[in-house]
């Protein structure tokens, strides 16, 4: 890989849009290994005996603790190191923990499962911003960071789409049999099929090539992970509240986990068609509100206003919240499926333009190692909080049969502050536009 900054140009337009559909492709393929548990909830609750708090830490902590964790030394590596081959490892351990959730016969052994699908998927989004960031000036990185971002909808509802069709086709062939294996659940069926895709896309990063790293990157050594943390110490209040807006974002998406379990307690929907309904939903709702905000934002971006992907995610911060609060606690399923689902569209806003915005005030030498910082915390974060809150307020306080209190508390509670600081957050992102981009 280069090291000229004179030399480095950034790609073709074809070839860099190919590589955002092939990054964007395998973060579906990511997303759907992470989905697929919240559909099976009750079906492994039965089969291993475990309670919600016991679903909520696989939900979340099980698999957080290294996907959000490994992020960092897996950014300082991809500042240094072939990010394709760094993904390509990553694709192949997640797909091989994914088919060992299958056949998981214990709590422990999910466990163990799930934190190894959160390391495999670690390695990813540090390594796909910074090959997106090497494949497109700043003024035009809006759109492919939208689409790649578009994934966690694409992946969320094939991930229904695929359990739904997994729980219908239960409901009618049962156990299935394999060689070696012996008889196997609907549920454990369904990790196995999600677990495919992945093996064919690890060779397929493994071969292919990167583009030339661009900028200060090139031009100068990598930063030391010390180098990151002083940067980032320096301008704290900045960055704590910028990441604040982000970590809301993760912990009510991780906390929706829930929400299949949700309809089927509260509404009486089976599973498979809260799946359903959800995945066409997500499927349509979700991408287009993320490539509309990635679209706004470069627009923005283009006329001058260089806070525009801050001011489109506090919107989408104000635009998603009310209906995660109220939604849940409505009286009738359809009402609370269409409000819920309002909500996914302030959430995309969010998810669509955070690294994009960070992008903007960090220096392009510690990049990679920023970028897996922010989705360390917001990972962290999420996962910790959010499903496993949910489990816990619901073994505690409402029972199993009160989830929608749930629910709707957990936007409730790490919302309303991060909507109170809103106006700080803009003031400070738009200083830190000036400052910090030189300051490193």
């Amino acid at each position: 890989m280069t090291r000229d900054g004179a030399a480095a140009r950034y790609p073709s337009a074809g070839r860099a849009w190919f590589l955002v559909a092939l990054l964007t492709v395998t973060y579906v393929v990511s997303f759907v290994d992470r989905y697929i548990l919240s559909l099976l909830i009750d079906p492994i609750k039965a089969d291993l005996g475990l309670s919600d708090f016991q679903i909520g830490l696989l939900l979340g902590p099980a698999f957080g603790i290294f996907y959000a964790t490994m992020g960092l030394p897996l950014g300082y590596l991809a500042d240094r190191s072939r990010r394709t081959w760094i993904v390509s490892a990553g694709i192949a351990i997640w797909s091989a923990a994914t088919a060992l959730s299958g056949v998981a016969r214990s709590f422990a052994q999910m466990f163990v499962a799930r934190v190894s699908v959160g390391v495999g998927e670690a390695t990813l989004s540090p390594c796909a911003m910074s090959l997106i960031a090497d494949s497109f000036p700043a003024d035009r990185r809006g759109k492919p960071i939208a689409l790649y971002s578009s994934a966690i909808s694409v992946g969320s509802a094939l991930a229904a789409l695929l359990g739904a069709a997994v729980l219908t086709w239960a409901g009618t062939a049962g156990s299935l049999e394999l060689p070696f294996v012996g008889s196997l659940a609907p549920w454990r069926t369904a990790f196995l099929i999600a677990a495919v895709p992945g093996f064919v896309l690890a060779p397929i990063f493994f071969l292919l090539r990167e583009p030339a790293r661009i900028g200060a990157a090139a031009q100068h050594a990598p930063g030391h992970l010390g180098h990151m943390l002083r940067h980032v110490g320096r301008h704290i209040l900045t960055y704590g509240c910028f990441v604040a807006v982000f970590c809301y974002m993760t912990i009510m998406a991780y906390s929706h986990g829930w929400l299949a379990v949700t309809f089927q307690r509260t509404f009486g929907w089976p599973v498979e068609t809260y799946a359903l309904y959800n995945g066409l939903t997500l499927i349509v709702v979700g991408p287009a509100s993320v490539m509309f905000a990635g679209w706004l934002s470069d627009r923005l971006t283009q006329r001058g206003h260089s806070d525009a992907p801050m001011r489109i995610a506090l919107l989408g911060l104000f635009l998603s919240l009310p209906p995660a609060v109220i939604g849940p606690l409505l009286g009738s399923g359809i009402a609370a499926f269409v409000v819920l689902s309002a909500s996914t569209i302030g959430a995309a806003f969010i998810s669509s333009v955070g690294v994009t915005a960070l992008l903007q005030i960090v220096p392009a030498r510690i990049r990679a190692q920023t970028i897996a910082l922010y989705y360390m915390t917001i990972s962290l974060t999420g996962l910790f909080l959010g499903p496993s809150l949910v489990g816990l307020l619901n073994d505690t306080v409402f029972g199993e049969d009160g989830v929608r209190y749930s629910v709707a508390l957990i936007p409730l509670i790490f919302g309303v502050p991060v909507m109170l600081i809103a106006p700080l957050t803009l003031k400070l992102y738009r200083r830190a536009l000036g400052n910090l981009a030189n300051d490193a």
